[in-house]
Order: C-alpha cells, then structure tokens, then sequence
C-alpha cells in the first residue's frame, strides 16, 4: 500500500464525481454507466481510506489528550488496534481486481456425458442460475435454448444483468462457474434404482456490451435466419425470426431465437458474438503472457470437473477450493452465497499473496 497509489484514487474518484454530476455526460448513455461503474468500483477504496486517515487524526489527538484525561487513554488503545485493520482491508482492496468485475455476464449451458440425464441436469443448473439471479435483484434472459424431450436443455444461453452498475456486478459472481459440473444421482429414466454419474457443461463470459473492444467485419459473418422451435423441435413461430450467425475466421456460432422480431434477435446475437470474441482475444493475450493461466474446461467430460452434485448425500463439493456442504437442495433453488463467497475468498488470498 503506498500513498501515492491511494492519493491516485482518491483523486479519480472527486473527478468522477464531477462527471457524474454533469447533464451532458447523462445524454450518452454508455458513457456514463462505464462512468458509474468505475465510480461504484473505487468507492469502496475511498470509503477505507478516509476512515484510516479520521482514525490516525483521532489517534494523534487522543494521545495528546490522555495526559489530562484517562478516558482519551482508552481511546488510543481501541484506535491503535483498529488502524492495522484498516490498513489491510485497505491494501487488499488496492490489489488490482479483475477489470471485468463490474460487468454482466453471459452464461451458456451444454450437456455432455449422459444422454438425457445430462440434458435434464444442465436444466437443474439453469434453473439454479435463474433463482441465484432473483436472489440477488439481477435481470435474467434466456436468448436461446435446444430443449431436451424430458424437459432438460441440450444447449441455453442465458443473460444475466444487473439493475445498477456496482463495483461487485454479476461477472464477479459467476466468473467462477465456468467448467464441467457433475451429478450423481439416480436419473428418472434408470428403471432399476441405481445412480449414475453425468456432466453438464457452463461457459461464462463477461457481457460488456457497447464497451466491448473488439471489431466484427461484416464479411466474416454467415446469417441464417429459422422458424424458432420449442420442446421436441416444434415450431413455435409462423416466421423466420430466429437468427444464428456465424463468425467465419474462429468458428464461432450464436444464435438467438426468443426476441419477438429478428431484428432484435440479430442484434442480441450480434451482442453475445462481440461478448465472446473479446474473451477468446482476452484469453489469447493471456496465454502470451503465462503459460499457466487459469482457464475454464473447454470439454464436457465427467473426468474434468470443477463441481460435483451428490444427491443422494445431499452434498455439494466444489474441488477447486475444497467446499463442501450437505444443502444441495438448497443451492440448486439458487442459493448459491455459500460456494461463490469461498472461491471469491480464495481468489482474493491469492492475489494478496501474489
């Protein structure tokens, strides 16, 4: 923790504050929530910094009082006890975050191993993220969906997108999610009682809108325009209104069906596709950087998992940070504080420590 580095944000944060107070800045949408969510981002540190410096001026004043009165004494011990504290909650705070915590977040959910098992517990896991969003007050869309014939999903896309920017936005949330989640359980389809072991795959990406730095040639696109379908691959539209592009030089496809028109349907697309092209061109420069990054698993085999599910334990164990915890029923109604507040704990160890 240096000074410099503090006085540096506190700065920023009065000239935020002058921005923000400035009409005109409110006629370009984009740029003031990239403004707000810079401001709800450091404001936590300024929040800090200030107690620290009140508590060190009330420190000096009270040592100087205590001589005349013994209660100032007193005073000085709580205030010399209190200042290490705030001195690492500020220096854990001063560590560089992830520069997309703030943003939304992009979830996609595919089956893997285990047939309609699978299909029917990637539903599980979207219904799971679905309730965790209520929770927390986030607006969710589901932008496209295969449906599986027992009511599961072989592939949905989700948006998840909070009300407000905030420091803390859905990406810090969800950004641990992404790898192979695995079940244990006795399917509905296995006649016989015994369990079985299935995978679902969750890719998360960072939803960063407008914001997003990266550039699509119009030339590089393939779009298909189809009846959009619902459970067992029924049309539920008279028109061709679903959309699904594809983007030619890295193979990537998108497609999105549950808009009411294709236009918005396009441009929802056309949203996910720059969502997902800035993460693989982030993940590329990352892989120039260390060749031992942190990435997400890009197969959906059970032997590759982040997660486990054990129903008939009613246990959750996440192997990355070692959680483990008997409210599996719980969790899959969305309540999800317990896992992520571990693996975000974890992370924050780990850059301190780095």
């Amino acid at each position: 923790m240096t000074a410099p580095a503090v006085e540096a944000v506190l700065a920023e944060h009065a000239e935020l504050e002058l921005r923000l107070a400035d009409p005109s800045v409110h006629a370009d949408p984009a740029t003031a929530r990239k403004l707000g969510r810079r401001y709800s981002q450091i404001g936590p540190i300024v929040a800090v910094a200030r107690e620290l410096a009140a508590a060190r001026a009330d420190l000096g004043t009270a040592r100087e009082l205590a001589a005349e009165d013994a209660s100032f004494a007193a005073e000085a011990e709580e205030l010399t006890a209190r200042i290490p504290v705030l001195e690492r909650r500020l220096a854990e705070l001063l560590v560089p975050r992830d520069p997309h915590d703030g943003d939304d977040a992009i979830l996609e959910i595919k089956s893997g191993e285990g047939g309609e098992e699978s299909a029917l517990f990637a539903g599980d896991l979207a219904r799971m993220y679905l309730r965790y969003a209520e929770r927390r007050g986030w607006v969710t869309q589901i932008i496209d969906s295969v449906p599986s014939d027992l009511g599961g999903y072989k592939d949905v896309t989700i948006s998840v997108r909070s009300r407000e920017p905030a420091a803390d936005g859905v990406w810090s949330a969800l950004k641990f999610e992404g790898g192979v989640h695995r079940v244990q359980r006795v399917p509905v389809t296995e006649s016989q009682g015994r369990i079985h072991t299935s995978a679902a795959g969750v890719f998360v990406y960072p939803d960063t809108g407008e914001d997003a730095d990266v550039e699509i040639d119009e030339n590089d696109l393939r779009i298909d325009v189809f009846r959009s379908s619902g459970h067992g691959g029924q049309s539920v539209n008279t028109t061709d209104s679903a959309v699904r592009i594809t983007h030619l030089p890295t193979g990537i496809v998108v497609s999105c069906q549950n808009e009411r028109s294709q236009l918005q349907n396009r441009a929802r697309a056309m949203e996910v596709l720059r969502a997902r092209l800035q993460a693989l061109a982030e993940e590329e420069a990352a892989a120039k950087a260390s060749d031992q990054r942190r990435s997400q698993v890009r197969t959906v085999d059970r032997s590759e998992r982040i997660r486990t599910y054990n129903f008939p334990e009613n246990r959750i164990s996440d192997h990355r940070v070692g959680y483990k915890a008997h409210n599996l029923s719980a969790v899959l109604d969305g309540d999800l504080d317990g896992v992520v507040e571990a693996l975000q704990a974890a992370d924050r160890a780990e850059a301190v420590g780095s």
